[in-house]
Protein backbone atom coordinates (compact mmCIF):
# COMPACT_ATOMS: atom_id res chain seq x y z
CA UNK A 1 0.00 0.00 0.00
CA UNK A 2 1.37 3.45 -0.91
CA UNK A 3 1.90 5.91 1.63
CA UNK A 4 1.09 8.98 -0.19
CA UNK A 5 -1.67 11.28 0.71
CA UNK A 6 -4.76 9.59 -1.44
CA UNK A 7 -4.11 6.18 -0.41
CA UNK A 8 -4.45 7.79 3.57
CA UNK A 9 -7.67 9.69 2.56
CA UNK A 10 -8.97 6.88 1.06
CA UNK A 11 -8.24 4.17 3.43
CA UNK A 12 -9.34 6.64 5.94
CA UNK A 13 -12.73 7.36 3.70
CA UNK A 14 -12.98 3.38 4.08
CA UNK A 15 -12.79 2.97 7.48
CA UNK A 16 -14.95 5.67 8.38
CA UNK A 17 -17.95 4.55 5.84
CA UNK A 18 -17.52 1.36 7.67
CA UNK A 19 -17.92 2.99 10.40
CA UNK A 20 -20.95 4.55 9.77
CA UNK A 21 -22.54 1.51 7.54
CA UNK A 22 -22.26 -0.16 11.08
CA UNK A 23 -22.93 2.20 13.60
CA UNK A 24 -25.68 4.67 11.96
CA UNK A 25 -26.36 6.83 14.83
CA UNK A 26 -22.69 7.80 14.97
CA UNK A 27 -23.50 10.24 12.04
CA UNK A 28 -24.84 14.22 12.95
CA UNK A 29 -28.59 13.73 13.27
CA UNK A 30 -30.56 15.49 10.09
CA UNK A 31 -33.98 15.04 9.82
CA UNK A 32 -35.73 11.84 7.85
CA UNK A 33 -37.37 13.52 5.34
CA UNK A 34 -35.10 16.22 3.95
CA UNK A 35 -32.24 16.70 1.08
CA UNK A 36 -29.43 13.81 1.33
CA UNK A 37 -26.42 15.66 1.34
CA UNK A 38 -24.21 15.42 -1.70
CA UNK A 39 -21.07 15.38 0.30
CA UNK A 40 -21.15 12.23 2.53
CA UNK A 41 -20.29 12.50 5.90
CA UNK A 42 -17.45 9.58 5.17
CA UNK A 43 -16.72 11.84 2.85
CA UNK A 44 -16.32 14.95 5.12
CA UNK A 45 -14.31 13.49 7.43
CA UNK A 46 -11.79 12.63 5.38
CA UNK A 47 -12.06 16.39 3.45
CA UNK A 48 -11.33 17.83 6.58
CA UNK A 49 -8.40 15.49 7.51
CA UNK A 50 -6.34 16.67 4.18
CA UNK A 51 -7.24 20.27 5.23
CA UNK A 52 -5.13 20.45 8.50
CA UNK A 53 -2.44 17.52 6.45
CA UNK A 54 -1.94 19.93 3.73
CA UNK A 55 -1.89 23.23 6.11
CA UNK A 56 -4.62 25.44 4.26
CA UNK A 57 -6.42 27.45 7.46
CA UNK A 58 -8.34 29.42 5.05
CA UNK A 59 -11.71 27.04 4.22
CA UNK A 60 -12.44 29.08 1.51
CA UNK A 61 -8.75 28.63 -0.10
CA UNK A 62 -8.79 24.77 0.54
CA UNK A 63 -12.16 24.97 -1.16
CA UNK A 64 -11.03 26.56 -4.26
CA UNK A 65 -8.01 24.14 -4.08
CA UNK A 66 -9.57 21.15 -3.82
CA UNK A 67 -12.04 22.12 -6.24
CA UNK A 68 -8.85 22.23 -8.48
CA UNK A 69 -6.71 19.62 -7.61
CA UNK A 70 -8.84 16.66 -5.90
CA UNK A 71 -11.40 16.22 -8.17
CA UNK A 72 -10.30 12.99 -9.18
CA UNK A 73 -11.56 12.10 -5.43
CA UNK A 74 -14.41 13.91 -4.39
CA UNK A 75 -16.80 15.31 -7.63
CA UNK A 76 -19.02 17.45 -5.02
CA UNK A 77 -17.57 20.25 -2.38
CA UNK A 78 -20.07 22.27 -1.04
CA UNK A 79 -19.44 25.87 -0.62
CA UNK A 80 -17.53 27.84 2.44
CA UNK A 81 -20.57 28.88 4.49
CA UNK A 82 -22.13 24.99 4.19
CA UNK A 83 -18.81 23.27 4.42
CA UNK A 84 -17.94 25.14 7.54
CA UNK A 85 -22.03 24.44 9.37
CA UNK A 86 -20.57 20.29 8.41
CA UNK A 87 -17.30 20.98 10.63
CA UNK A 88 -19.37 22.11 13.01
CA UNK A 89 -22.10 20.00 13.30
CA UNK A 90 -19.57 17.01 12.87
CA UNK A 91 -17.40 17.74 15.51
CA UNK A 92 -18.63 14.75 17.17
CA UNK A 93 -17.93 12.81 14.21
CA UNK A 94 -14.52 13.50 13.96
CA UNK A 95 -13.61 12.95 17.74
CA UNK A 96 -15.56 9.02 17.46
CA UNK A 97 -13.36 8.45 13.73
CA UNK A 98 -9.98 9.81 15.86
CA UNK A 99 -10.24 7.46 18.62
CA UNK A 100 -11.85 4.56 16.40
CA UNK A 101 -8.33 4.95 14.04
CA UNK A 102 -6.02 5.24 17.56
CA UNK A 103 -7.28 1.93 18.68
CA UNK A 104 -7.03 0.20 15.81
CA UNK A 105 -3.04 0.70 16.24
CA UNK A 106 -0.68 -1.35 17.15
CA UNK A 107 0.34 1.32 20.30
CA UNK A 108 -2.69 2.00 21.52
CA UNK A 109 -2.31 -0.04 24.44
CA UNK A 110 1.04 1.45 25.15
CA UNK A 111 1.98 1.50 28.97
CA UNK A 112 3.53 4.87 29.04
CA UNK A 113 1.96 7.77 28.41
CA UNK A 114 3.00 11.51 28.57
CA UNK A 115 0.44 14.63 29.85
CA UNK A 116 1.73 18.47 28.48
CA UNK A 117 -0.19 21.62 27.65
CA UNK A 118 0.06 24.34 24.81
CA UNK A 119 -0.93 27.40 24.74
CA UNK A 120 -3.69 28.03 21.39
CA UNK A 121 -3.41 31.78 20.72
CA UNK A 122 -6.88 33.32 19.89
CA UNK A 123 -5.66 36.90 19.68
CA UNK A 124 -3.19 40.04 20.41
CA UNK A 125 -4.47 43.18 19.92
CA UNK A 126 -6.91 44.47 22.56
CA UNK A 127 -9.64 45.42 20.01
CA UNK A 128 -9.84 41.66 18.73
CA UNK A 129 -9.78 40.58 22.67
CA UNK A 130 -12.85 42.89 23.48
CA UNK A 131 -14.60 41.58 19.91
CA UNK A 132 -14.06 38.15 20.12
CA UNK A 133 -17.01 35.65 20.99
CA UNK A 134 -14.47 33.69 22.50
CA UNK A 135 -14.70 35.92 25.62
CA UNK A 136 -14.84 34.30 28.47
CA UNK A 137 -13.69 31.07 27.83
CA UNK A 138 -10.05 32.27 26.47
CA UNK A 139 -8.40 34.38 29.15
CA UNK A 140 -4.81 35.43 29.39
CA UNK A 141 -2.26 33.25 30.38
CA UNK A 142 1.74 32.91 30.57
CA UNK A 143 3.42 30.27 28.21
CA UNK A 144 7.02 29.40 30.58
CA UNK A 145 8.24 27.47 27.49
CA UNK A 146 8.49 30.85 25.60
CA UNK A 147 8.81 33.22 28.20
CA UNK A 148 5.28 35.33 27.18
CA UNK A 149 1.98 36.13 27.63
CA UNK A 150 -0.82 35.25 25.62
CA UNK A 151 -4.51 35.38 25.52
CA UNK A 152 -6.09 32.24 24.54
CA UNK A 153 -6.91 28.67 25.40
CA UNK A 154 -4.53 25.49 26.12
CA UNK A 155 -4.77 22.47 24.56
CA UNK A 156 -4.23 19.48 27.69
CA UNK A 157 -3.21 16.35 25.59
CA UNK A 158 -2.61 12.64 26.96
CA UNK A 159 -0.98 10.85 24.43
CA UNK A 160 1.56 7.44 24.02
CA UNK A 161 5.25 7.59 23.67
CA UNK A 162 4.92 7.42 20.19
CA UNK A 163 2.92 10.82 19.98
CA UNK A 164 -1.13 9.37 19.01
CA UNK A 165 -3.05 11.24 21.14
CA UNK A 166 -5.11 9.63 24.06
CA UNK A 167 -7.58 12.40 25.32
CA UNK A 168 -7.62 15.94 24.62
CA UNK A 169 -8.80 18.93 26.36
CA UNK A 170 -9.57 22.53 25.46
CA UNK A 171 -10.04 25.03 28.56
CA UNK A 172 -8.91 28.71 29.30
CA UNK A 173 -5.31 29.64 29.54
CA UNK A 174 -5.78 29.92 33.27
CA UNK A 175 -7.13 26.28 34.00
CA UNK A 176 -5.17 24.37 36.43
CA UNK A 177 -3.11 21.41 34.72
CA UNK A 178 -3.79 18.80 37.26
CA UNK A 179 -7.74 19.32 37.97
CA UNK A 180 -7.88 19.06 33.56
CA UNK A 181 -5.93 15.94 33.93
CA UNK A 182 -7.96 14.55 36.71
CA UNK A 183 -11.28 15.85 34.73
CA UNK A 184 -10.03 13.98 31.59
CA UNK A 185 -8.83 10.50 33.46
CA UNK A 186 -12.68 10.60 35.32
CA UNK A 187 -14.27 11.41 31.83
CA UNK A 188 -13.54 7.97 30.52
CA UNK A 189 -12.81 5.39 33.60
CA UNK A 190 -12.19 3.02 30.88
CA UNK A 191 -9.09 4.24 29.58
CA UNK A 192 -7.34 3.36 33.16
CA UNK A 193 -9.63 0.70 33.77
CA UNK A 194 -8.05 -1.53 30.76
CA UNK A 195 -4.54 -0.86 31.76
CA UNK A 196 -3.52 -1.60 35.18
CA UNK A 197 -0.13 -0.27 36.49
CA UNK A 198 -0.12 2.77 33.76
CA UNK A 199 2.62 4.80 33.93
CA UNK A 200 2.33 8.78 33.21
CA UNK A 201 5.08 11.43 32.86
CA UNK A 202 4.57 15.06 33.31
CA UNK A 203 6.29 18.39 33.86
CA UNK A 204 6.94 20.05 37.34
CA UNK A 205 3.48 21.48 36.97
CA UNK A 206 2.36 18.23 37.73
CA UNK A 207 2.90 18.13 41.53
CA UNK A 208 1.01 18.10 44.79
CA UNK A 209 0.39 15.55 47.76
CA UNK A 210 -3.42 15.17 47.33
CA UNK A 211 -2.78 14.87 43.09
CA UNK A 212 -0.56 12.23 43.55
CA UNK A 213 -2.47 10.50 45.76
CA UNK A 214 -5.85 10.57 43.55
CA UNK A 215 -3.58 9.45 40.45
CA UNK A 216 -2.13 6.19 42.51
CA UNK A 217 -5.58 5.55 43.54
CA UNK A 218 -6.43 5.02 39.95
CA UNK A 219 -3.28 2.57 39.96
CA UNK A 220 -1.15 6.00 38.00
CA UNK A 221 2.32 6.17 38.90
CA UNK A 222 3.30 9.92 37.67
CA UNK A 223 6.99 10.30 36.98
CA UNK A 224 8.16 13.99 36.80
CA UNK A 225 11.21 16.27 37.50
CA UNK A 226 11.75 17.17 41.28
CA UNK A 227 10.73 20.79 41.86
CA UNK A 228 12.83 23.24 43.82
CA UNK A 229 13.57 21.92 47.38
CA UNK A 230 12.15 18.42 47.02
CA UNK A 231 15.01 15.38 46.71
CA UNK A 232 15.85 14.05 43.51
CA UNK A 233 12.92 11.85 42.41
CA UNK A 234 12.60 8.52 40.53
CA UNK A 235 13.47 7.73 37.03
CA UNK A 236 14.97 11.45 36.41
CA UNK A 237 17.43 10.35 34.18
CA UNK A 238 14.93 9.81 31.60
CA UNK A 239 12.45 12.75 32.03
CA UNK A 240 14.92 14.75 29.31
CA UNK A 241 14.48 12.10 26.35
CA UNK A 242 11.00 11.55 27.31
CA UNK A 243 10.11 14.65 27.68
CA UNK A 244 11.35 16.09 23.97
CA UNK A 245 8.36 13.65 22.60
CA UNK A 246 5.43 15.68 23.56
CA UNK A 247 7.72 18.87 23.06
CA UNK A 248 7.69 17.24 19.80
CA UNK A 249 3.91 16.12 19.43
CA UNK A 250 3.08 19.68 20.03
CA UNK A 251 5.37 21.06 17.54
CA UNK A 252 3.92 18.40 14.58
CA UNK A 253 0.61 20.51 15.69
CA UNK A 254 2.06 23.79 15.70
CA UNK A 255 4.55 23.47 12.93
CA UNK A 256 3.17 21.23 10.46
CA UNK A 257 -0.62 20.88 10.85
CA UNK A 258 -0.99 25.11 11.75
CA UNK A 259 -3.06 24.67 15.11
CA UNK A 260 -2.61 28.06 16.01
CA UNK A 261 -3.22 29.46 12.54
CA UNK A 262 -6.88 28.05 13.40
CA UNK A 263 -9.39 31.33 12.47
CA UNK A 264 -11.47 30.43 15.21
CA UNK A 265 -13.80 33.67 17.16
CA UNK A 266 -16.81 31.81 18.25
CA UNK A 267 -17.78 28.99 20.00
CA UNK A 268 -20.68 27.43 18.11
CA UNK A 269 -22.26 24.77 20.48
CA UNK A 270 -21.12 22.43 23.14
CA UNK A 271 -19.82 19.10 22.25
CA UNK A 272 -22.03 16.33 24.30
CA UNK A 273 -18.59 14.67 26.21
CA UNK A 274 -19.11 15.03 30.12
CA UNK A 275 -16.45 16.38 31.85
CA UNK A 276 -14.61 17.80 29.09
CA UNK A 277 -14.31 21.62 28.69
CA UNK A 278 -14.46 21.20 24.69
CA UNK A 279 -16.57 23.73 22.24
CA UNK A 280 -18.06 23.14 19.24
CA UNK A 281 -16.58 25.93 17.55
CA UNK A 282 -14.10 27.31 14.95
CA UNK A 283 -11.38 26.65 17.40
CA UNK A 284 -11.95 22.94 18.56
CA UNK A 285 -13.55 22.18 14.67
CA UNK A 286 -9.99 23.16 13.70
CA UNK A 287 -8.37 21.34 16.91
CA UNK A 288 -10.21 17.91 15.70
CA UNK A 289 -8.88 18.37 12.44
CA UNK A 290 -5.48 18.51 13.77
CA UNK A 291 -5.68 15.42 16.08
CA UNK A 292 -7.35 13.65 13.20
CA UNK A 293 -5.06 14.21 10.75
CA UNK A 294 -2.06 13.35 13.09
CA UNK A 295 -4.25 10.43 14.40
CA UNK A 296 -4.74 9.21 10.90
CA UNK A 297 -1.23 9.17 9.60
CA UNK A 298 0.16 7.32 12.76
CA UNK A 299 -2.69 4.76 12.09
CA UNK A 300 -1.85 4.77 8.51
CA UNK A 301 1.95 4.26 9.10
CA UNK A 302 1.33 1.17 11.28
CA UNK A 303 -0.98 -0.49 9.42
CA UNK A 304 1.79 -0.27 6.61
CA UNK A 305 4.87 -0.89 8.49
CA UNK A 306 6.39 2.70 8.45
CA UNK A 307 9.63 2.83 10.72
CA UNK A 308 8.42 6.37 12.13
CA UNK A 309 4.80 6.10 13.14
CA UNK A 310 4.67 10.18 14.01
CA UNK A 311 6.07 11.12 10.13
CA UNK A 312 3.86 13.76 8.17
CA UNK A 313 6.29 13.80 5.50
CA UNK A 314 4.77 11.41 2.77
CA UNK A 315 0.99 13.41 3.64
CA UNK A 316 1.52 17.14 3.69
CA UNK A 317 2.02 17.37 -0.10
Amino acid sequence: MKTELDALATALYVKTDDLLKASPHLAPWRPAVGITPRLTDAELVTVAMMQAMLGFTSEARWLRYARSHLRHLFPYLPKQPGYNKRLRKGSALLRRVTRLLATDTSVWSDDVWIVDSTPVECGRSRETVKRSGLAGWAEYGYCASHSRFFWGLRLHLVCTLHGLPVAFALTGAKADERETLLDLLAAEPGLVAARPAQTLIGDKNYFGRGFEHELAEQDIRLLRPARKGELERLGASLFKPLRQIIESVNETFKGQLDLEQHRGRTPGGVVARVMQCILAGGVVARVMQCILALTAAIWHNDHTGQPVLRSLTAYDH
